[in-house]
């Protein structure tokens, strides 16, 4: 184990995730959403596909679970419980596509669902259908096997959840339950299949430090400067230029 950790310390694209996992702590911080998206595309791009959607799933997991029981009173089960077993059941879809997909696809699609995401939230779109049991389990089907392939599940259950005029308790609960419940199975999955190993847990265990002390830069950065939409505006300038570089690498870096 030390000598794997040695050999990360001496790989200059390690400094790199080491660098975008800070970043996405600030923007975790400041804005409350992002960071999974921001490093997706760069660490498969490092990394590899499959260890990138554990090493993500891992990092996000441990700050879930951080913030579980403090939330979990006021999350709508009705609403997560369908949402959660249909995520779970079509993860394997998604770590199939993972095992089977060439990387450099898998990197332009999670470059494009974060691009599309971001310019649906800057038009103002909100979803205006009903919430049912239904379309909740619809929503969780294709958030599983998005998260699973590309590990970034995010923008389908954030545009769901986000639509409706929730109290602000409830949709971070929600979004923290959610995120708790299907990312400790993915990782189960991954790496139980083989498509990753325990390399990739390690990686998170490194890098988590950086996202908790981006974190906590930027909560404090968030309280002393600036408003919500201003830092929201930030993080979301952050994230659309990520995925537009995931889409243009071939161009922008020969």
């Amino acid at each position: 184990m030390i000598g794997f950790v040695q050999a990360l310390f001496a790989d200059s694209g390690f400094w790199t995730a080491m660098a975008v996992t800070l970043v996405a702590g600030l923007m975790r911080g400041f804005a409350g959403f992002g960071s999974a998206m921001l490093m997706a595309p760069i660490f498969a791009i490092l990394f590899g596909s499959a260890e990138m959607v554990v090493t993500v799933t891992a990092i996000e997991l441990v700050v879930s679970l951080q913030l579980f029981p403090q939330v979990r009173k006021d999350a709508d089960w009705k609403t997560l419980t369908p949402m959660s077993i249909a995520a779970c059941v079509f993860m394997p879809v998604g770590v199939w596509l993972l095992a089977n997909v060439d990387k450099n696809a898998i990197v332009t699609a999670v470059s494009a669902i974060i691009v599309v995401f971001v310019l649906v939230l800057w038009s103002g779109w909100k979803y205006r259908g009903p919430r049912s049991s239904l379309i909740s389990a619809a929503v969780g089907s294709v958030s599983g096997g998005m998260m699973a392939t590309t590990g970034v599940g995010g923008p389908p259950v954030l545009l769901y959840l986000l639509s409706f005029n929730d109290p602000p308790n409830v949709n971070r609960a929600n979004i923290v339950t959610y995120y708790f419940v299907t990312g400790f199975l993915l990782i189960v999955i991954v790496v139980a299949t083989g498509v990753a190993g325990w390399q990739a847990l390690a990686k998170a265990v490194v890098l988590f430090p950086l996202m908790i002390l981006g974190a906590w830069v930027g909560g404090r950065m968030f309280a002393s400067f600036g408003s919500e939409r201003v830092y929201r505006n930030v993080a979301l300038a952050i994230l659309f230029a990520t995925g537009t570089f995931g889409l243009l690498r071939h161009w922008l870096i020969g």
